[in-house]
């Protein structure tokens, strides 16, 4: 007996199965190894290299069968648009400064600092201490580690003047992030339909979270020493609203921080009109040229829902925030990130404890203040020298980002198309605007990787603008 190649055997039987209708029967494996000449695990081998291919399927104790070729059917989810019933706004996709980029591109674009500026060696440490701890095996309360509690509310408690009762660790709600605070803080005080104010611009991620919660966005103009008092006035008067969303200190995405006194300012207003100020110091850790004082810190009569976080200063791999409120409010809060997460990880609380109360905690900070200053000085060199047509109103005194102007009539969606085809990818700013962009805007992170190339970023991006131009 001639034992011919299974390759062989495949090709023949291939011509066979196309003169083949659906399902008709091959040959018994006994007759293939007569008609092949060819042993039985070279006609196995055969049939398998078919079935592979999607030829032939087997079918145990019958035998082998030419397969009926199956066209995909489209999926339907029509019937869900009748479940669901019409949606109450657009839905707000997540910002472009969240998407991954190529390791040899120019990253001006993303909002959290490189891993360089990050507290590695206190991260990992942390890690490997809280992972043998009790809070690696068990459930924390609710409103979070006590501990913890008490680290939030004597750091806000350090900015509260004499004659002001400070927060208690009662008062802080841990949090899985800001991002989930702001969720919880506008679906829960708000509601949904009820009227926002929010600063113009503003972050983005609170303004997916106020649209995703249903509430109507009031954008209140926000300059270069923060929006002005009477502004927050007339549209409290004007819309009924019961709550202002700003960023005193390093604003995302301007860098603008509030001129002095324009916190007791705005609080007075607030307060006048029986509201809450939501005060986002995300950047609380972040100064280079002064260090904030949170408005929060002048109010005792539970006006300031105070949110910080911990998630771009320590790791952002270590999701932990707080919210500082008094009174209703706060046990609104809770019981809304009661039923959405019902507990923050014991694990990532215990490593961010442990983190923040090292000794290295604030050598760490005094570096970072170095190295911001020093990317954010060469970032503003690169723009000065290479993007003259681009009008950087202020050099910020904290934060990550630079908050530039473009000329009137800039076209965003071609220039951050020319831009990343140049190897440089940059922010439009449209992402941050609650409303109408109020013009051509983009922002640059000066706290990304490799700021040996901020310059040729800033060049690349002149001459990309410089085109657009013509």
């Amino acid at each position: 007996m001639n034992n011919d190649s299974s390759s062989r055997i495949v090709a023949r039987l291939k011509e066979r199965i196309a003169r083949s209708s659906p399902g008709s029967r091959l040959p018994s494996s006994r007759s293939l190894v007569a008609e092949f000449q060819a042993s039985p695990v070279t006609v196995q081998k055969a049939l398998q290299a078919l079935a592979v291919q999607g030829l032939v399927e087997s079918r145990p104790g019958v035998g082998t069968f030419v397969r009926a070729a199956r066209t995909a059917r489209p999926s339907d989810y029509g019937w869900q648009s009748a479940a669901l019933g019409a949606a109450p706004m657009p839905p707000l996709a997540a910002s472009a400064t969240m998407r991954s980029v190529p390791n040899d591109a120019i990253a001006l674009h993303s909002g959290y600092p490189d891993r360089e500026l990050l507290p590695e060696r206190l991260v990992q440490a942390a890690l490997v201490r809280a992972a043998r701890s009790d809070e690696a095996l068990s459930r924390p309360p609710v409103a979070g580690l006590p501990e913890l509690q008490s680290w939030f509310a004597r750091e806000l408690g350090a900015a509260t003047p004499s004659g002001i009762n400070p927060p208690a660790p009662s008062d802080v709600i841990v949090l899985p992030g800001s991002q989930g605070g702001l969720s919880s803080i506008f679906s829960a005080l708000v509601g949904r339909g009820r009227p926002l104010l929010i600063e113009s611009p503003s972050y983005w991620g609170a303004i997916l979270a106020a649209r995703n919660a249903g509430v109507e966005l009031v954008p209140v103009p926000s300059g270069m020493g923060g929006p002005a008092p009477e502004d927050v006035e007339r549209a409290l008067e004007e819309t009924g609203a019961r709550m202002f969303y700003a960023q005193p200190h390093y604003a995302n995405p301007t860098g603008t921080q509030w001129a002095p006194g324009r916190g007791a300012e705005i609080l007075e207003v607030v307060r006048r009109h029986g509201a809450f100020l939501v005060e986002d110091d995300w950047a609380h850790d972040f100064g280079i040229d002064s260090t904030p004082v949170p408005v929060a810190g002048q109010d005792d009569s539970g006006h300031v829902i105070y949110a910080r976080s911990l998630t771009k200063s320590v790791s952002p791999a270590i999701r932990i925030a707080a919210a500082i409120a008094r009174g209703p409010a706060r046990e609104r809060i809770l019981a809304d990130r009661g039923a959405e997460t019902m507990y923050v990880s014991g694990l990532l609380q215990a490593a961010a404890l442990d983190v923040v109360t090292q000794p290295g905690w604030q050598t760490h900070l005094r570096s970072l203040r170095h190295q911001l200053r020093a990317r954010r000085d060469l970032m503003v060199a690169g723009v000065q020298e290479h993007v003259p047509q681009a009008h950087l109103e202020q050099i910020p005194k904290g934060g990550l980002n630079l908050w530039l102007r473009l000329p009137d009539g800039t076209n965003l969606e071609r220039l951050t198309r020319d831009c990343e085809d140049a190897g440089v990818i940059i922010a439009a700013g449209t992402d941050w605007f609650p409303a109408e962009a109020a013009g051509p805007f983009i922002r640059l992170n000066y706290s990304g990787p490799n700021p040996g190339a901020f310059r040729e970023g800033a060049r690349l991006l002149g001459a990309a603008l410089e085109r657009n131009g013509r």
